[in-house]
């Protein structure tokens, strides 16, 4: 079954625009993240864990995917806003080791000398944002091979 190319042209601007709306929710739901993030492990542990992890990553993979399924349907000026989530991570994650290494440990432990999983917390999400990254780059590559 084909589409033609007036169909699809409309699809694409339809999908475009979808495509944007995810990117601004994305944009939210990480700046959340970030803020919840960093909000714990400044007061070292202060609030209990966050629970958003999980929500974020299924978030980040909703809109890659969608990113990489308009690629499929032939956009060519794709803007590869994405990249913005991946960089973020990892500056914010290696701030936060750096800020972490130079107050001797002092954000990895409570007030009452509990060791905190903030820290890894934070790079897990940082991991699994990289990992979403290759795996939309290995589809876009797969697909250009395909072509």
């Amino acid at each position: 079954m084909s589409i033609d190319g007036k169909k699809r042209a409309e699809v694409r601007k339809i999908e475009a625009a979808i495509s944007q709306n995810l990117f601004l929710i994305c944009t939210i739901v990480t700046l959340v993240t970030m803020i919840l993030m960093v909000t714990n492990f400044f007061t070292r542990g202060g609030f209990f864990p966050t629970s958003i992890g999980f929500f974020y990553l299924i978030v980040v993979l909703i809109y890659s995917l969608h990113k990489e399924f308009i690629r499929w349907l032939g956009e060519k000026k794709s803007r590869r806003q994405g990249e913005y989530f991946v960089y973020a991570w990892v500056i914010l994650t290696t701030l936060l080791y750096i800020i972490n290494f130079f107050s001797n440990n002092y954000f990895g432990y409570s007030r009452e000398g509990y060791n905190l999983s903030t820290l890894a917390d934070v790079s897990y999400t940082t991991i699994e944002v990289l990992g979403v990254f290759v795996i939309t780059r290995i589809m876009k590559i797969v697909f250009m091979i395909k072509k």
